[in-house]
């Protein structure tokens, strides 16, 4: 199985996850890039994957279902045309052309609804947990939004990480001032740049990665702790302020 990242737009990844015969594809914001790769690639549309109700997620549904009658999964909680399977927390996406299935987990936060699927070791987690950072809460709270990216760093570290846009650099510049002598991080602004550089994606990322340079899954930890209660102007003791805190700094840039 590989797992193939097709940019639509300026920075989404559309991601298929093919094994030569058959592909699913995850968030087609935009079906002709993901026509173009299947009819160049020779592969028949399994399945399709959402993960939120964003139009940048979801806006080529229409189209990919007019070339191939599939299923549809997306959440349970938002209303999205074209969804044919609802899933939620508990329940398991199976794609027997591909021989691999997902569990899905409820992300609150970016969105209200928002769903991530988690298998074969990898996650496709939309815009709740970018690399070096987090979605925007356009609906959720800070108290959902913590308590989601607290499920996903709870993944194996070993977990690959697809989401669902190429902001690694810009995530990293915050990233620095919540830690500027954060080493790991600092290593990781070299080798991602040097990736972009050449053209590649940034993507994905790991679990144990995340945990170790992006502030939104650090917010135990005292460097980042005191950079949020200096940010707030007073001292924070709890994750979740911690959270919402750098959050807010983040919004500000």
């Amino acid at each position: 199985m590989k797992i193939i990242p097709v940019l639509a737009f300026e920075d989404n990844y559309i991601w298929l996850i093919g094994d030569g015969r058959y592909a699913a594809v995850v968030d087609p914001g935009d079906a002709e890039p993901v026509l173009d790769y299947l009819g160049h690639h020779g592969l028949r549309l399994a399945a399709i994957l959402i993960t939120h109700h964003h139009g940048d997620h979801t806006g080529g549904i229409e189209a990919l279902l007019r070339h191939a009658a599939v299923p549809v999964y997306g959440p349970r909680k938002e209303t999205i045309p074209g969804i044919t399977d609802p899933v939620g927390t508990g329940d398991t996406v199976r794609l027997p052309e591909l021989g691999v299935e997902f569990a899905v987990l409820d992300v609150p936060g970016h969105t209200a609804g928002h769903v991530a699927y988690y298998g074969a070791n990898s996650l496709f987690c939309g815009d709740t947990l970018f690399t070096c950072g987090c979605g925007k809460l356009f609906e959720g709270t800070p108290e959902q939004m913590h308590a989601s990216l607290q499920k996903l760093a709870a993944l194996p570290d070993d977990t690959q990480v697809y989401c669902a846009h190429e902001y690694t650099l810009e995530n990293i510049r915050f990233a620095k001032k919540v830690e500027p002598a954060n080493r790991q991080l600092l290593e990781r602004e070299a080798r991602d740049r040097q990736t972009r550089e050449q053209g590649r994606p940034t993507l994905p990322s790991t679990i144990s990665l995340e945990k170790a340079t992006n502030p939104f899954l650090r917010c135990e930890h005292p460097a980042v702790i005191e950079a949020a209660s200096h940010f707030s102007g007073g001292p924070l003791d709890e994750a979740v302020k911690v959270f919402t805190a750098v959050r807010e700094w983040r919004n500000r840039l």
